[in-house]
């Protein structure tokens, strides 16, 4: 197994850990992209060891940082709650057990402008490395090290096929590819990682396509 010295030395960050800072960062940030608007209101369930320490190691400031749009090496981190605040973004921080789930684990709430409301839940797994597990109620699992595409379709023939070939017609490289699906023809959720950044208008082809619901897309984390 070959490893980076990134692996071994941890990501360039705002301390002080790899796990409860950078990692909480980066599920706030990689959150607010799913989610695709700015964010008025936020509620932040904290699980196992984030609930017992999120204030000593920084990860209430790491989250607030990331739902702003914020990297785990952005200085504004240390200023997280001034600036939230005069953004005038509500945000709640609240301990719940998430049941069998990794103890870095913490489920986010958002309301936007539009009243529109998601919950994404992600786990920071050491080093700076993370794990987005559940979008709403469907059960997904991708880390933002890639430039990832994320459609909500309904479960039909020929929808998957269609996507790749309109990737594959803008050369985009298919990394990884995994569809989660809670019932036969119902809602399904494909994760499409590529290598490669995907143009907008990649985007609005896939969004007009027959049967596809929501497209996202979260360009991979450079840091």
């Amino acid at each position: 197994m070959e490893y980076s010295v990134f692996d071994i030395i941890g990501p360039v960050m705002i301390g002080p850990s790899s796990s409860h800072t950078a990692g909480a960062t980066k599920i706030g940030y990689i959150a607010r992209g799913i989610f695709g608007e700015d964010v008025t209101e936020v509620t932040f369930f904290l699980h196992g060891s984030f609930a017992k320490t999120y204030r000593g190691h920084g990860t209430d400031k790491a989250l607030l940082a990331g739902i702003m749009g914020f990297l785990p090496d952005d200085e504004r981190i240390k200023n997280a709650y001034k600036i939230i605040e005069k953004k005038g973004i509500h945000y709640t921080f609240t301990g719940k057990d998430l049941g069998e789930v990794h103890p870095n684990t913490v489920k986010i709430h958002m309301i936007g402008r539009t009243g529109r409301e998601m919950i994404v839940m992600g786990s920071s797994i050491g080093g700076g490395k993370v794990v987005i597990t559940k979008i709403n109620d469907f059960d997904v699992d991708f880390n933002g090290e890639y430039t990832t595409l994320i459609t909500k379709h309904v479960d039909r023939p020929g929808v998957m096929a269609s996507i790749t070939s309109i990737l594959a017609q803008n050369k985009v490289n298919i990394a990884f590819m995994k569809l989660f699906r809670q019932a036969k023809g119902d809602y399904a959720r494909l994760v499409l990682e590529s290598d490669e950044d995907i143009d907008r208008h990649v985007l609005e082809d896939i969004s007009k396509m027959d049967n596809v619901v929501d497209v996202t897309l979260i360009q991979k984390l450079i840091l």
